[in-house]
C-alpha cells in the first residue's frame, strides 16, 4: 500500500512511498488538511544519500504502531532538502534555536499556519543516551498541542520572530565600500591557520569536512603575501584528502566528511556539490604548484562524476547513497583474502602500499589509502615508480571491474541546477589549469543541456530541478548565482559572448525578483513564491557557496564586463557589509573571504585580441590569477569596453588593464606574467 509520496519524483521521497505513515508531498493538500483538522504538522526532512534518515526510517517509519500514532495525531509531510532548500534552510534554523544542534533527518513540528514550535534530528525507537523515544515525542508534542495551544502558539510566534530577525546577521551598520587593509588581511589568514590541523591537514577535530573554500582562501594568500604557511597548508589538506579513506582511491570522487581526524574513515555518501568544489580548489593548487598529483585527481575525479553521475541526456545526477544491501560503505571497503584473490601476484605491493591487513582498518575490512608518497614508497621496496605506478593503475582498474558487480548504493537521479552549474565550473577551471579539451567540450555542452531543460519560457526564468523529462520548483538564488557563475567561467575558455548576453540576462531577473533594495544583499526565494513563512537572506558558505557571496563575485565582474559601476559597486558593498564578521569568521564565509580578499588587492583585466588566439589564451588560463576578468576575440569588436578600440592583428596581443586603462601590449605570456607580477602582487 502506498501513500501520497508514490507520484513524487524524489527518489528520497520514493523510499518513503511505502512506509505505513500517511506521508504526504508539501503542498496544498497536506497545509489545508492540517488547517481543516486543526492538527499539527510534522514536516520530517531529509535526503536520498542520508544514512541517519534510512536509519529513523527502518527503526521508525516503517514500525506500524509508530506509523498509527503519527497518523492519527498529525499531519505528516516529507521534504528532500535537495528539492527543498528553502524550507530546508527556514526549519532547520528553527530547531537549531531550539536545541542548538542540527542536521538530518531533520523533525520539526509546525502549527497548522506552518509556524514552527518544537523538533530535533534523529530520535530513536527507544530511549537511550538522554535522548526521548520519537514515540516519547509525538505522545508528548500531541498532548501539548492539545491542552497547552496558547504555549505552543507563542512559542510558535517567537521562533518566526527569530528566523526574521537573524535574516540580517552579520550585516554591518551604514555599510560602505571599505575594503581589508593588509594588516587585517593578515589577521584574516591567522585567524583561519589558528585552527589548522598541522599534522592531518584540514581544520578543527573530528567529524571533519574538506572546507574548499579556506583552502583556496589559503592558496590566494600565499599568491598576494608570499605566506608560506598558508601554501603549506593548503596543500597538506589537498595531499592528505585525496590519500586517504575519504577520496575512493579505486574509483575517484570524495566522500562528504571524514568521521575521524586522518581522513581515513568517511561518511561514504559522495555529492556532486563536494566534487565540484574539490576539482575548484585541485584546478587552482594545480596552476599554482604543477605538482602532477592534482592533475592526477582532477582527472580521476571528474572521470568518476562521468562514469557514475552523468546522465544520458548529459546532466549529471545529484549523490550515491552511503549504504549498499543496508550497510554503510560495503560497497566501498574491502578483505586482503578478497583483493588477493582478483590480483594475484600484485596483492602483496597493492596491499603494502594502500595499507590492507588482515585485520582491517575499519569494522573488519580495508579502506583504501595511502600513508607514503609514491616515490619513497618505491624506494623502501627497491622498485622503480614507473613499474610500481604501472602495478597499482592495472591492479586498481581490475579491482573496479570487481567491484562493478556488486550491489551498488543508491543513485539519487534527481538532477539540481545550481549543483549542476557548480560542476559546469568546476570544468571550466579543470580546463583553465590543464588545458584538457574535453573538460571545455563537455562544459560547453552541459550548459547547452541545463538551457534545454531548466528555462521556464520567459525571458530568465529557470526552474530548480529535473527529472524524468519534467523541470519543477522555481529555481532560488544559489541556481542562479552558481549559473552565472559558470556562464563567466564558460566565456572565459571560450570566448564566446553569447554567454555574457545570457549572463546580463539573469543579473536583471534577479534585480527584479530576488534583490532587497533596503539591506543591498538577495532573498533565497523569489518575490512571487508564497508558501514560505520567511524570505530568507542566507549569507553563511556553508557546504555549498551562498548564493549572495557568488552574486558579489558576479556583479563585481559583470559590473566591469558591461561597465556597470552600480553592480560593480553593489559587489563591493555586499562584501564591505560583511567585514567585520568575514575577518573573525573565515571559516564560515570562505567565498566572501575570497572575494575581498581579492577586491582589496586589485582585480586585473585581461584582453587577449587577434587571429589564432587560442593557444595564448591556455597559457593565460594556466596562469593562477586568483580573481581576473578574462576576454578575448579574434576580431575588433565595440561591443564590450575592455575589447573596444583595441585592433586585431593576425598575431594575438595581450592586454593587461586596471580601469580599462591598459598598459602597452604584448605577446609573449612570459613578459605578460612579469607585467601582472609588479602591477598586483604587493
Amino acid at each position: 500500500m502506498a501513500n501520497k509520496l508514490i507520484n513524487e519524483t524524489s527518489p528520497y521521497l520514493l523510499q518513503h512511498a511505502h512506509n505505513p505513515v500517511d506521508w504526504y508531498p508539501w503542498g496544498e493538500e497536506a497545509l489545508q488538511k492540517a488547517e481543516r483538522e486543526n492538527k499539527p504538522i510534522l514536516v520530517s526532512i531529509g535526503y536520498a544519500a542520508c544514512h541517519w534518515c534510512h536509519v529513523m526510517e527502518k527503526e521508525s517509519f516503517e514500525d506500524e504502531s509508530t506509523a498509527a500514532l503519527m497518523n492519527e495525531k498529525f499531519v505528516n509531510i516529507k521534504i528532500d532538502r535537495e528539492e527543498r532548500p528553502d524550507l530546508d534552510h527556514i526549519y532547520m534554523d528553527a530547531v537549531q534555536a531550539i536545541d542548538g544542534n542540527g542536521g538530518w533527518p531533520l523533525n520539526v513540528f509546525l502549527t497548522p499556519a506552518r509556524k514552527p514550535f518544537y523538533g530535533g534530528t534523529y530520535f530513536p525507537p527507544r530511549p537511550i543516551y538522554n535522548r526521548a523515544s520519537w514515540k516519547d515525542v509525538l505522545t508528548s508534542v500531541a498532548d501539548a498541542f492539545a491542552n497547552r495551544r496558547n504555549d505552543i502558539e507563542a512559542q510558535a510566534d517567537n521562533l518566526t520572530k527569530h528566523l526574521e530577525a537573524s535574516n540580517n546577521f552579520g550585516i554591518g551598520t551604514g555599510a560602505g565600500s571599505e575594503l581589508f587593509t593588509n594588516e587585517e588581511l593578515n589577521e584574516m589568514a591567522a585567524n583561519v591557520l589558528r585552527t589548522a590541523d598541522k599534522v592531518h591537514g584540514g581544520f578543527g577535530r573530528a567529524p571533519k569536512f574538506p572546507q574548499t573554500f579556506t583552502l583556496r582562501f589559503l592558496l590566494h594568500n600565499y599568491y598576494y603575501t608570499g605566506n608560506e604557511d598558508a601554501l603549506k597548508q593548503a596543500c597538506l589538506s589537498l595531499d592528505k584528502m585525496i590519500d586517504g579513506g575519504i577520496y575512493d582511491q579505486l574509483g575517484g570522487g570524495l566522500a562528504r566528511y571524514s568521521t575521524d581526524e586522518i581522513w581515513l574513515v568517511p561518511h561514504f555518501e559522495k555529492m556532486l556539490y563536494d566534487n565540484a568544489l574539490l576539482v575548484m580548489a585541485l584546478s587552482e593548487a594545480y596552476q599554482l604548484t604543477s605538482n602532477e598529483k592534482y592533475s592526477k585527481a582532477i582527472d580521476a575525479t571528474l572521470t568518476f562524476a562521468e562514469r557514475e553521475l552523468m546522465s544520458p541526456e548529459g546532466g549529471f545526477y545529484s549523490a550515491l547513497d552511503a549504504d549498499s544491501e543496508g550497510v554503510e560503505g560495503k560497497f566501498y571497503v574491502w578483505t586482503k583474502s578478497e583483493i588477493e584473490s582478483v590480483l594475484g601476484d600484485d596483492a602483496y605491493v597493492f596491499n603494502l602500499y594502500y595499507n590492507i591487513t588482515e585485520n582491517g582498518n575499519w569494522e573488519h575490512a580495508n579502506i583504501l589509502n595511502v600513508t607514503l608518497p609514491l616515490d619513497e614508497f618505491a624506494r623502501n621496496i627497491n622498485v622503480e615508480v614507473e613499474e610500481l605506478n604501472a602495478l597499482l593503475e592495472r591492479s586498481k582498474e581490475m579491482l573496479l571491474m570487481h567491484r562493478s558487480k556488486r550491489k551498488r548504493p543508491l543513485t539519487d537521479d534527481k538532477i539540481l541546477l545550481g549543483w549542476n552549474a557548480m560542476m559546469n565550473t568546476a570544468y571550466c577551471k579543470a580546463f583553465s589549469a590543464t588545458g584538457n579539451e574535453k573538460y571545455r567540450l563537455l562544459a560547453v555542452s552541459n550548459m547547452k543541456f541545463l538551457y534545454r531543460k531548466f528555462s521556464d519560457g520567459t525571458d530568465g526564468g529557470l526552474f530548480h530541478t529535473y527529472k524524468n523529462g519534467t523541470a519543477k520548483y522555481p529555481a532560488f538564488l544559489d541556481d542562479y548565482s552558481q549559473v552565472m557563475h559558470a556562464l563567466i567561467h564558460l566565456q572565459e575558455i571560450t570566448g564566446d559572448p553569447s554567454y555574457l548576453e545570457m549572463l546580463k540576462t539573469l543579473i536583471k531577473w534577479c534585480f527584479n525578483h530576488f534583490s532587497d533594495d533596503e539591506t543591498g544583499y538577495f532573498y533565497f526565494t523569489n518575490d512571487q513564491q508564497d508558501d514560505v513563512i520567511v524570505r530568507k537572506k542566507e549569507l553563511y558558505d556553508g557546504a555549498v557557496p551562498s548564493g549572495n557571496s557568488l552574486m558579489a563575485w558576479n556583479l563585481y565582474y559583470s559590473g566591469v564586463i558591461f561597465d556597470n559601476a552600480d553592480w560593480r559597486e553593489r559587489g563591493v558593498k555586499m562584501g564591505a557589509g560583511l567585514k567585520d564578521v568575514v575577518k573573525k569568521y573565515p571559516g564560515s564565509f570562505g567565498i566572501w573571504a575570497i572575494l575581498m580578499q581579492s577586491l582589496s588587492k586589485g582585480i586585473p583585466e585581461i584582453a587577449v585580441i587577434g587571429g589564432n588566439l587560442d593557444t595564448i589564451l591556455k597559457e593565460i588560463l594556466r596562469t593562477f590569477i586568483p580573481f581576473r576578468i578574462v576576454q578575448s576575440t579574434p576580431a575588433a569588436t565595440k561591443d564590450f569596453p575592455l575589447l573596444s578600440g583595441k585592433t586585431a592583428t593576425s598575431t594575438p596581443m595581450i592586454y593587461l588593464c586596471k580601469d580599462y586603462s591598459c598598459q602597452t601590449p604584448v605577446n609573449e605570456v612570459s613578459v605578460f606574467r612579469k607585467m601582472l607580477s609588479g602591477m598586483f602582487k604587493n
